[in-house]
């Protein structure tokens, strides 16, 4: 079994947060990967810090934030956006009942079914509407 990290359970293993106690029971660690839909949420967020940030010493600590993000998400295989999950993509996007999920949520969904998956969320609302996706909380 792969398990796929949504943006916010990435974010919470990233800061130390109990999810990890969870990752590491998982074995062998490479059966958790990020769909690339993720690590571009994390790294365009870093992004947007650094150029908002106020003067130069608030622009050179986010500039550190993006670069520890970088080689913390590079412990993990990121999964493509490929045809298979444009299929799943396309399929979502015809069900009327996926319309109040976000755009981001969809991607990561349809790359989470394209892999046969898990993916790993707090966010069960809305995934949980996705037919056929298999969703697990490692959070709460």
């Amino acid at each position: 079994m792969t398990y796929l990290l949504d943006t916010d359970s990435l974010s919470l293993a990233y800061i130390g947060h109990d999810i990890r106690v969870r990752m590491a029971r998982v074995a062998p660690p490479d059966r958790i990967a990020v769909p690339v839909i993720t690590r571009f949420e994390v790294l365009k967020g870093r992004i947007e810090a650094i150029l908002k940030a106020a003067d130069g010493p608030g622009a050179l600590r986010m500039a550190e934030r993006l670069r520890a993000s970088e080689d913390y998400m590079a412990k993990f295989q990121v999964l493509p956006f490929d045809s298979n999950a444009g299929t799943e993509f396309d399929r979502m996007l015809a069900n009327k009942a996926l319309r109040k999920v976000g755009r981001a949520d969809l991607l990561i969904a349809s790359i989470t079914l394209a892999h046969k998956a898990t993916l790993v969320t707090r966010n069960l609302k809305d995934f949980t509407l996705v037919p056929g996706l298999a969703v697990e909380n490692w959070a709460d």
